[in-house]
């Protein structure tokens, strides 16, 4: 199969431009808008960022959140969101967080790097982790299990917030894992738009749904010839395993950035951070 990507990175929403913004007529996505809709899927939020961005985060446990690393730069400077900036919003519909924290800590993947655009090994992983000051421990917020990697070929799902949508979570219930690039990146169906960085992917695995993915970059693709829009998300594997023994050592390198980091802006590519790419 001969794949020719372009790839838009989805960085944080500014919600000032949100208003403009309608989502299309054939939207795939169900909106979850009340308390009946919503019921299991509590433990995705809204992450906000600094006065007006946003992105999706999971609580995967009581004072974690699993997001995206791209997340957690200013898009505008390149300079990382202090952690007293960082909300995350546990469920939010119309204005009202099932629970909500301030995140006292955050930790990106040490393979992330922000400063060098944008590219498959970047995107590989694009992958934060953001620790509560508070646990959230209500009955109505459960946190969300992880299984490693998606099985070849099985179908997947996407929750967040987004562009158009950004007071209420909608669900996409089913897409299709179009297949793997070499960097652990994944390939898929799902519709996603900007401010669903950070989105969980999940599979249903014995019942249960289990996140398997989060949603880094959206794009365009050629699939044998053929026209199509894809997304792109990390495939977890070990990489959650890093995030956390960094919290657990509170490892400076990754958990808090540099003064050189926080004064580099993001390089991006030509085309609004945009660039094509040939396996």
């Amino acid at each position: 199969m001969r794949w020719m990507v372009r790839i838009v990175l989805l960085l944080c929403l500014s919600q000032a431009g949100i208003a403009l913004a309608n989502s299309p007529a054939a939207d795939p996505f169900r909106m979850l808008e009340d308390g009946a809709q919503i019921r299991g899927w509590e433990a995705v939020g809204r992450v906000d960022l600094g006065r007006n961005g946003f992105c999706t985060g999971t609580l995967i446990a009581e004072n974690l959140v699993l997001t995206a690393a791209h997340c957690l730069y200013d898009r505008n400077t390149g300079a990382r969101f202090r952690d007293e900036d960082i909300n995350f919003r546990a469920g939010l519909r119309n204005g009202q967080a099932a629970a909500q924290g301030r995140v006292q800590r955050s930790a990106i993947h040490p393979g992330y790097r922000p400063g060098t655009g944008i590219s498959t090994e970047n995107i590989a992983h694009d992958l934060a982790l953001l620790e509560l000051a508070q646990p959230i421990s209500s009955q109505n917020v459960q946190p969300l299990a992880v299984h490693d990697r998606p099985r070849a070929g099985e179908r997947v799902g996407v929750v967040s917030y987004a562009r158009g949508r950004s007071e209420a979570p909608a669900l996409q219930e089913a897409c299709n894992l179009l297949g793997k690039k070499a960097d652990d990146v994944l390939i898929m169906s799902c519709s996603v738009d900007f401010g669903s960085s950070g989105a969980p992917v999940f599979s249903v695995i014995g019942g249960r749904a289990q996140i398997v993915s989060v949603v880094s970059a959206k794009g365009e693709a050629r699939i044998d010839g053929q026209p199509a829009n894809v997304s792109f998300g990390v495939v977890l594997d070990q990489k959650l395993s890093v995030l956390r023994m960094a919290l657990a050592r509170n490892d400076q390198r990754f958990i808090r950035h540099s003064e050189g980091e926080a004064d580099t802006p993001r390089q991006m590519s030509a085309g609004g951070g945009a660039r094509f790419l040939r396996p």
